[in-house]
């Protein structure tokens, strides 16, 4: 082909997605497949376990680079910052048995398919892979892999009709069953002994090994033992958590796998109806959905009918949601750009259930299979749970430079022991093991065991307070959490909103308020139709169901949902519609009922939602609800009053929640189900606003404060009006009432690629104005504040006003809030000032679920940890994109977010923070504990080794299994201290306050072991050959003794005791074992951290109890003369005053190494005037724009307006790309 093998080598996979992967091909090579079988053989296996945990190694070594088309073998990398290596081998399917002659295929349905791209000439076979559950073929015209199983994008809302309305043919059918695969969402049970494997072949787990076998060699018998039983209990634990998620996950998705479903067939151009099991489907198939509930078996897009769908398998929530059909628009773009971000109203989800199915004219409700397999909504959930994303913290990477800087300290102790035995003349087998036996000791094998209890614990404590974590390595990112995103509908406020007033309009004026409850009934008319059809209600399990809006707009009329199976209407053939009719208490209307044709379901998009309803024996009417301003923008200017704005102003400024009416009448036998929105939506006649009251929870105020008093910036996003969020925001604390608001308005210019953007601020100016026209509507203000209104500040305001704007912003007391519609023009033209509104945006209104996730990367940019709190179903996307994501779901765990919380309230917030704080100066406290403990045993092992000593097996149990041990379990046990402080601990390992307490304490252990070595040996009764020298009551007794000539490492009798000298007592050896040991102690005692982030250290009983008793055991050490207990421990009699000595040493060691940690290491104002001193600035991009700002006078601007340059970024991808690929559930803006 000429063509360059390099240049098609790589290529990128998913491009644009959120598992976006490089993609390189490799060919096997048999002469490199052979020195790699050799060296395989030659390593015992090393190089294949390398080969295991690299395998980009594997592949480098077995193959040679070439292009993708000829590759067997494909590398992948990750495009994160992980950059996270795998290998795949390609397969090939054949489809010969298939396709006999070439009438069989490609058939018109199919040219443009990538099913017949991927066939070759003449072979008759798909080249494909599997990435994480997914299939994708080679497109041999496009020359890259594309993902199979699911319709292409390219399709148009026609052709969709046209091409997949009467079904596949079968071998149409067969053909994408081979290729794709079957339907299922298959998690197989992964087997013990797989999981056995991969479990022992961990990194940590191979070094037990060697650690063991090691032991073996030097007859360390009874620590090698522990330590297997320690692994051994480890290992099935682990193994047998990881089964019963296997087993749960698969139970999970089984039901699915299998259901009956009745398909559409294209036989010879006839259709005929097919039932088959579900894993038999293919994208294209035309599935009949017949009446009654039904699980789907995958994603699908409605193209005729209506149904009402349960989502909360996805969501979490519990609101049936509607679905329309597929429109027929015959134009030029593919059908998911024609419907923009409302296509999900047209697509039935796998694993949700339909509740109920609307037949129309054509008497069937049929769904074209859109996606199969893990492809769907529900594939893509549970492949988020195979394939979690890894955290990346600083606290992980730090971790693994911490034990890289051990295994160097581990390389000097190595030099230092072959020096030491080979110049002795060891036998050069004793040195190698001696040598090697260095690394057990200064790398602990328990460290990440010791680091994974302060997380188990506290989850634990967050399951007992209702919160619950599906990722629990992110809980110590919650410690570093400082700044929260939070939901305002069901988050910030009440979940259900009170009826508060309807405003009705006649000839374009407004009437008098109906306030709610009222002692007379709302009279007939457009206002009461509207309320009374106006929503996507239905009857599920005996209750009206859907959006808490819609109900209780619905139940103020007093009217009934008659859910009998279907309803003929006249003119509508057997359209199967929903009636609803006068209830007992319900007020005299003219009509039996009202019968809703068609619905156009609410659209965060389009703020809006629409039904075309018909009363029994009327006309048609359609009825409009949304954003006031949407509704108004559909209406005929003559019909919204000219006083529309200040009015619903008045209301929002409140913090209430405004809904805009509006209706219009349909001309006479025109089929409802044929007309477009656009259609629809038009010339209507303005009806009113209906006003609903959403009141704050009880504890959002003290919570927001509590996160402020903290320091953690709180924001809302919301897809609410802009008035009421910020009014909303003030109610709550999030503005304080001195601080100012600055509205920032985005908009493209017409007829132009440029946008302009505008800041005006918002002021508290017409208090009074306001009152009066309150107490004219008969509208009580409920709260002195609660006029803080929203009214944009004119060009010729007074000067006094601009003054104290301008003062409240040289303070810093500002706060800017958009609209999503500013947001993503500011995003796509006015990149360079994103970061700065970001520093001081607080109110984000009318934001769509994509830009939520847009919004918190944004954040995340500019160095923040961010939080997000919602209600699962609205926020998806950013739940899942935040560091800790926290739904209010009351589903035990969401599978959108990291954290759920039982009890919907943002209590939970500051409590997972607080949590957060403690779990991570656990780990810090851990990981400098457990480093301590294996540098005062290495260094104690060093000076030993000097002496060709070293301890006893016994000594190394007593300390590893009896202190080490019951330490690391039980000191991760102290809870989190219950006030939040003004700043985070710290979140990284190599941060100097941390260096310097590791650093200090290494040195007083050293210190304190040197001198007790080099002390001892001054002593008048010290004997380098006599162990029993210093006490004469033991000497007495051994009259018959022979002397001990030799210390060599080799067993000597002992004489008349006839007692096993193993070689290890001395004098040396019994004081660096004593102070080493209570020395371990000391270091726990002090690292174990209590305020300001965990409760006081006596708080933790177990903890306090397990030292004092180690304590005990120690001092009991110290001074019993109990000749069995030394003789096994390897310990020699000393007299009492050096033992004195050493309690002395220990005392003086505790006092320093308490000193040091909390007059120096915990000294925040030191440090602070440290940092201060050497002009010490923090790195992170927000703290460098704040400083930068604070010098920039001319910011933030006021009632000025920028001009963009002519190009803009396009942000279409990163504005609802972060989220589930599959599915995104859309907020209810209204």
């Amino acid at each position: 082909m000429g063509e360059n093998p390099a240049k098609n080598h790589y290529a990128q996979l998913n491009q644009g997605e959120e598992n976006e992967m490089e993609i390189f091909g490799y060919k096997t090579q048999g002469c490199r497949k052979a020195l790699c079988i050799a060296g395989y053989i030659l390593s015992c296996g090393t190089l294949l376990l390398l080969f295991y945990w690299k395998p980009e190694w594997d592949v480098w070594a077995n193959c040679t680079r070439c292009s993708l088309e000829e590759a067997d073998i494909v590398l992948l990398r990750t495009t994160d910052e992980f950059r996270i290596y795998s290998r795949k081998t390609v397969t090939w399917i054949s489809v010969s048995a298939l396709i006999k002659s070439r009438l069989d295929y490609p058939a018109t349905a199919e040219e443009d398919s990538v099913f017949s791209k991927a066939i070759m000439k003449p072979s008759l076979q798909v080249k494909s892979i599997q990435v994480q559950r997914i299939r994708y073929v080679w497109n041999i015209y496009a020359k890259q892999f594309q993902k199979v199983g699911a319709l292409e994008d390219h399709h148009t809302c026609s052709a969709i009709h046209a091409k997949f309305g009467s079904g596949l043919t079968c071998n149409e059918r067969n053909v994408r069953k081979v290729i794709c695969g079957p339907n299922t969402i298959d998690v197989p049970v992964i087997p013990i002994w797989k999981l056995l494997i991969k479990e022992v072949l961990n990194p940590f787990y191979v070094f037990q090994l060697f650690s063991v076998c090691l032991w073996f060699a030097e007859d360390y018998m009874e620590y090698a033992t522990a330590i297997i039983i320690m692994s051994l209990l480890s290992i099935f634990l682990t193994v047998y958590d990881l089964r019963q998620q296997s087993v749960k996950l698969h139970r999970l998705v089984e039901s699915h796998n299998n259901i009956m479903v009745t398909v559409c067939r294209n036989k010879e151009g006839e259709s005929c109806f097919q039932e088959l099991e579900s894993h038999h489907l293919v994208p294209g198939d035309m599935l009949v959905l017949k009446e009654g509930k039904t699980l789907l078996p995958c994603d699908a897009i409605l193209i005729s009918g209506q149904c009402i769908v349960n989502e909360s398998m996805l969501t979490g929530e519990s609101i049936p949601v509607t679905k329309t059909h597929l429109p027929q628009a015959d134009n030029f773009k593919p059908w998911r750009m024609h419907c923009a971000e409302d296509y999900k109203k047209h697509v039935l989800f796998c694993g949700t259930e339909v509740i109920q199915t609307k037949a129309d004219d054509t008497g069937v409700v049929k769904a074209v299979v859109l996606r199969t397999g893990f492809n769907t909504a529900k594939g893509d959930l549970v492949r988020s749970i195979l394939y979690p994303k890894p955290m990346n913290f600083k606290l992980y990477r730090d971790a693994l430079r911490f034990l890289m800087c051990l295994i160097a300290f581990a390389a000097i102790g190595m030099i230092y022991t072959v020096c030491v035995f080979a110049l002795n003349g060891e036998e050069a087998g004793e040195v190698v093991k001696k040598s090697l036996d260095v690394i057990t000791i200064a790398v602990p094998p328990a460290l990440p065991a010791a680091l994974t209890t302060g997380i188990i614990y506290t989850q634990r404590r967050l399951k007992k307070k209702g919160i619950f974590c599906i990722s629990p390595q992110r809980i110590n990112v919650c410690g570093q959490l400082n700044l929260i995103c939070f939901d305002k509908t069901g988050t910030l406020t009440e979940d259900g909103l009170d009826l508060w007033g309807l405003l009705p309009c006649e000839r374009n004026c407004f009437q008098d308020i109906h306030s709610f409850p009222a002692d007379h009934s709302l009279p007939w008319g457009p206002v009461f139709r509207a309320m009374v059809v106006c929503h996507s209600l239905v009857v599920w399990e005996g209750k009206i169901q859907g959006d808490p809006l819609d109900v209780k707009m619905f139940e103020a009329t007093n009217w009934v949902i008659d859910d009998s199976s279907g309803h003929q209407i006249e003119g509508q053939g057997s359209t199967h519609a929903t009636v609803v009719r006068p209830g007992p208490k319900a007020s005299s209307a003219p009509v039996e009922g009202v019968a809703i044709l068609h619905q156009f379901p609410f659209s965060s998009a389009l703020q809006r939602m629409s039904v075309i309803a018909q009363e029994i024996g009327g006309e048609q009417q359609v009825f409009t609800k949304g954003a006031p301003e949407v509704v108004a923008m559909l209406c005929r200017a003559e019909t919204v009053p000219l006083n529309f704005e200040s009015k619903l102003l008045l209301y929002t400024a409140q913090g209430f929640r405004v809904i805009g009416l509006a209706c219009k009448s349909l001309q006479a036998g025109k089929q409802s189900t044929h007309l477009t929105r656009e259609e629809v939506e038009s010339d209507l006649t303005f009806l009113g606003l209906l006003i609903m009251e959403n009141r704050l929870k009880r504890e959002t105020k003290p919570v927001l404060e509590e996160l402020s008093a903290a320091g953690i910036r709180s924001v809302m996003v919301t897809g609410d009006n802009i008035q009421t969020a910020v009014t909303v925001a003030r109610n709550a604390g999030m503005i304080s009432a001195t601080n100012r608001v600055i509205l920032v308005e985005a908009n493209k210019i017409p007829g132009s690629f440029s946008a302009s953007i505008t800041w005006k601020p918002l002021e508290e100016n017409k208090t009074e104005d306001y009152r009066g026209l309150a107490k004219a509507m008969g509208l009580e203000p409920r709260s002195p504040r609660v006029f803080a209104s929203a009214l944009p500040v004119q060009d010729d305001s007074p000067p006094t006003t601009e003054q104290r704007i301008r003062l409240a912003l040289a303070s810093g007391q500002y706060h800017f809030a958009m609209s999503g519609k500013s947001y993503q023009i500011v995003a796509q033209h006015f990149r360079h000032l994103l970061p700065k509104l970001l520093l001081n945006g607080t109110v984000f209104a009318r934001m769509s679920p994509g830009q939520k996730s847009s919004l918190v990367e944004e954040f995340q940019k500019l160095d923040y940890f961010v939080g997000m709190c919602g209600d699962g179903a609205n926020d998806c996307g950013a739940l899942k994109v935040a560091h800790a994501g926290i739904s209010l779901s009351e589903q035990e765990a969401s599978v959108a977010s990291p954290f759920t919380s039982r009890t919907p309230s943002i209590a939970c917030v500051p409590e997972l923070i607080r949590e957060g704080r403690a779990a991570l100066v656990t780990s810090f406290c851990m990981f400098k504990y457990m480093a301590l403990y294996s540098t005062i045993q290495y260094l104690g092992v060093l000076l030993l080794y000097w002496q060709l000593n070293a301890f006893g097996n016994y000594q190394f149990l007593f300390q590893d299994l009896a202190i080490t041990t019951v330490i690391g379990v039980t000191m991760s046990f102290t809870g989190a201290y219950p006030k939040l402080v003004p700043y985070r601990p710290p979140s990284q390992l190599i941060s100097p306050p941390l260096l310097l307490s590791v650093v200090l304490n290494i040195l007083f252990s050293l210190s304190m072991q040197v001198f007790g070595f080099v002390v001892v040996q001054e002593q008048p009764w010290y004997s380098k050959t006599d162990i029993y020298s210093a006490c004469l009551s033991v000497n007495n007794h051994m009259e018959n003794s022979s002397s001990i000539s030799s210390l060599g490492l080799h067993g000597m009798r002992e004489g008349a005791h006839g007692q096993t000298d193993n070689g290890y007592k001395s004098y040396e050896n019994t004081t660096v074992w004593l102070l080493s040991t209570i020395n371990c102690l000391i270091v726990a005692l002090v690292f174990s951290k209590g305020r300001p982030f965990r409760q006081p250290i006596y708080t933790n009983y177990v903890f306090i109890l397990v030292l004092i008793g180690q304590l005990g055991i120690c001092l009991f050490l110290v001074f019993a003369d109990i000749d069995d207990l030394y003789s096994k421990l390897d310990l020699v009699c000393t007299p009492t005053t050096w033992r004195i000595s050493m309690v002395i040493m220990l005392a003086v060691t505790l006092a320093a190494s308490f000193l040091v940690e909390e007059a120096v290491i915990e000294n925040r104002p030191l440090w602070l005037l440290l940092k201060k001193t050497f002009r010490y600035h923090s790195k992170s991009h927000y703290k460098r724009l704040q400083r930068a700002l604070e010098q920039d006078s001319a910011w933030p601007p006021l009632n000025e307006t920028f001009f963009s340059d002519s190009v803009a970024i396009s942000v279409e991808g990163s504005m609802g790309g972060h989220s589930n690929p599959t599915f995104d559930s859309n907020e209810d803006a209204l």
